[in-house]
């Protein structure tokens, strides 16, 4: 059974930083699109840093230069370093994957992603 297993979340105050891990099993992540997404409270659920099969990658403008996502083939692990966190980071986030290429033109939809984890929460305090 595929499984996606996030790890990493917790409370941090503004301006710290958290990594994310999503330990994954039954594939192999080299040859998936692996992504990042978040839900907040009462907001709809937004994309927040996709890499896809070929290691090109593509970030919400509200993380880009503070959040960066990588990847360990060997421990078939994906990552997301969050850095300068602020309060509106506050979130559920979710790793989720998608086999081969990512699709469409818009990979931060998510609307591709086949597989999803349970998520775990970010709560960043001012």
């Amino acid at each position: 059974q595929v499984q996606l297993v996030e790890s990493g979340g917790g409370s941090v105050q503004a301006g710290g930083s958290l990594r994310l891990s999503c330990v994954v099993s039954k594939f192999s992540i080299s040859i998936y699109c692996m992504g990042w997404f978040r839900q907040a409270p009462g907001k709809e659920r937004e994309g927040v840093a996709v890499v896809n099969k070929d290691g090109r990658t593509r970030y919400a403008e509200s993380v880009k230069g503070r959040f960066t996502i990588s990847q360990d083939n060997a421990k078939n692990t994906l990552y997301l370093q969050m850095n300068s966190l602020k309060p509106e980071d506050t979130a559920m986030y979710y790793c989720a994957a998608e086999p081969g290429y990512c699709s469409g033109g818009d990979w931060l939809s998510g609307y591709g992603m086949d597989y999803w984890g349970k998520g775990t929460p970010v709560t960043v305090s001012s």
